[in-house]
C-alpha cells in the first residue's frame, strides 16, 4: 500500500525494500513525461529533499523524497522509457528503490483517501 507525501510523491514498502515515485495526480498535472533526471544510487536524502527532476511537454517539477532514505537503485526501465511514468506512475513507473533511514516517518504520511482529499 502506498503512502503519500504532500509534494506528490509516494512510497511503498515491500518487505525489506521500498519504492518511491510520483503520484497519479502529479502525472495528470504534468502531462506527457519526456525526461527524468535521477539522483544516483548511493545518495542519501532527508524527508522533503529534492532528489530528481521530471520533465514533461508542459513543465518541469522537482521530485521530493517522501521519507529520509538512501537510494539503492534507479528504475532503468523508466530511464529508458520515461512514458512509464505516464502509463503506470504508481507501479512500473517507480523512480527509486530505497532503504528507509527513518521508517517512523511513514506514520506521518497520508493514505490514499487523505491524499485524494487534498488533491480533489
Amino acid at each position: 500500500m502506498n503512502k503519500y507525501h504532500a509534494e506528490h510523491t509516494w512510497v511503498r514498502v515491500e518487505g525489506d525494500e521500498a519504492f518511491v515515485g510520483i503520484t497519479q495526480h502529479a502525472q495528470d498535472t504534468l502531462g506527457d513525461i519526456v525526461f527524468v533526471d535521477f539522483a544516483p544510487a548511493g545518495a542519501s536524502f532527508a524527508q522533503g529533499d529534492v532528489a530528481g527532476i521530471v520533465e514533461s511537454v508542459k513543465a518541469a517539477a522537482d521530485v521530493h523524497m517522501p521519507a529520509s532514505l538512501e537510494i539503492v537503485a534507479i528504475n532503468d526501465a523508466l530511464q529508458a522509457d520515461p512514458s512509464l511514468a505516464n502509463t503506470d506512475p504508481e507501479g512500473a513507473g517507480w523512480f527509486y528503490k530505497v532503504k528507509l533511514s527513518q521508517p517512523s516517518e511513514l506514520q506521518a504520511l497520508m493514505d490514499a483517501a487523505a491524499y485524494q482529499a487534498i488533491t480533489g
